[in-house]
């Protein structure tokens, strides 16, 4: 196994749910310490309090992966005497980093919302609100007929020319390819100040944008020539829309009151508020980790009959009312999801590489309420 450091195991953890993802109002990213050391255990955690901190002191861990950024706004000052600026503090004096992965982690796939759509059983799921797509690319690079399957496995190896349910997708033209060699060059075919005539294909393939660099860096290697000819063209084809909060259906239908004691008990919360008639039937299911009351008109748009969401406000739950949207609002503290769904993604995923790292899931309720009966 390969000792790693923090920047191994975040770019690992980056190709999932990258920065870019994230809202642009949001402070994802590395918030306190550093990510040259060496790694050896990582907490997982929905937020970053004192008592976490303590937790990930006490097992020994490097870093810690958080749902919630710990620090939200800019600081102009760290007073060590107050509650942030003590654990900071104590961050820092235990060589513990804190990275945090917020609206990220709720838009990449597999990430807040599925795990929450999954807890619930939904099917035919898709995005709510989108917000991320990227624009796709055309690659067209110019290559010696002889050469050209060799170029076009490196190519696919690389993900270039994925295609849905395909793979390997590519089209190519022959035609005569001029060139003459000058001095300095050391050509792959030819001799220097002898123009030359070569037989050679127009391979065409299509890329997302996030792996432009490394496809590109594919084709270089693989090209025979020292001197490729390829062009990267934009296209009006965006990729798949990601986005915040999931849609899907339920098995079979029910009762808007039997659907929130089902969600009460799936996501193991103490109690649930609901809106809505308890015995109007529901099928259509949205659910958005987090605060969801700017998101009530999005989930009606979609067709929901009954949106799942936590920090409802009063004024945003009579206008769901109004439009016939049921509320179930289970908490925001339902994110906790994603401790059991980082940890056990990442120690595949870091086990999968060869990484000496271990995963741990943060015990700590971090809930700040507490319900009375």
């Amino acid at each position: 196994m390969k000792k790693v450091n923090g920047h191994e195991i975040i770019s690992l953890f980056e190709q999932w749910s990258p920065k870019r993802y994230a809202e642009d109002w949001d402070p994802v990213g590395l918030h306190i310490g550093q990510l040259n050391r060496t790694v050896q255990k990582v907490l997982v955690t929905l937020d970053v309090n004192e008592a976490v901190v303590d937790e990930a002191i006490e097992q020994g861990a490097n870093l810690i992966i958080a749902h919630h950024p710990p620090i939200f706004q800019p600081l102009k000052h760290i007073w060590t005497d107050t509650p942030q600026g003590r654990l900071i503090e104590k961050c820092i004096k235990n060589d513990l980093s804190v990275y945090a992965a917020h609206t990220n982690l709720d838009v990449a796939p597999g990430g807040v919302n599925d795990l929450l759509a999954h807890k619930l059983q939904l099917r035919q799921l898709e995005v709510m609100e989108p917000t991320v797509s990227d624009p796709l690319y055309k690659l067209a690079v110019f290559c010696p007929a002889d050469y050209a399957d060799d170029l076009r496995e490196a190519l696919g190896n690389a993900g270039a020319g994925a295609l849905g349910d395909y793979a390997g997708c590519s089209f190519s033209s022959t035609g005569i390819g001029r060139f003459t060699p000058i001095t300095g060059a050391d050509p792959f075919i030819g001799k220097v100040g002898k123009s030359e005539s070569v037989p050679e294909e127009r391979i065409e393939v299509i890329l997302p944008g996030p792996i432009r660099n490394k496809v590109l860096q594919a084709m270089l290697a693989a090209h025979p020539y020292e001197e490729p000819a390829y062009d990267f063209f934009v296209l009006d084809q965006r990729t798949e829309q990601l986005g915040l909060g999931r849609v899907g259906v339920l098995e079979e239908p029910m009762s808007l009151k039997e659907f929130g004691s089902y969600v009460k008990s799936v996501l193991d919360v103490p109690a649930i508020r609901l809106v809505g008639d308890p015995d109007k039937q529901v099928r259509k299911v949205a659910v958005l980790g987090g605060s969801g009351s700017k998101y009530i008109r999005a989930a009606k748009r979609k067709g929901a009959d009954v949106f799942v969401s936590g920090d409802i406000d009063f004024h945003s739950a009579q206008d769901a009312e109004l439009m016939d949207l049921g509320i179930i609002d289970p908490g925001h503290h339902v994110e906790k999801v994603m401790i059991e769904g980082v940890a056990k993604r990442m120690q595949k995923e870091c086990t999968d590489k060869g990484f000496d790292v271990t995963f741990i899931q943060s015990a700590i309720d971090t809930e700040p309420f507490t319900f009375l009966q």
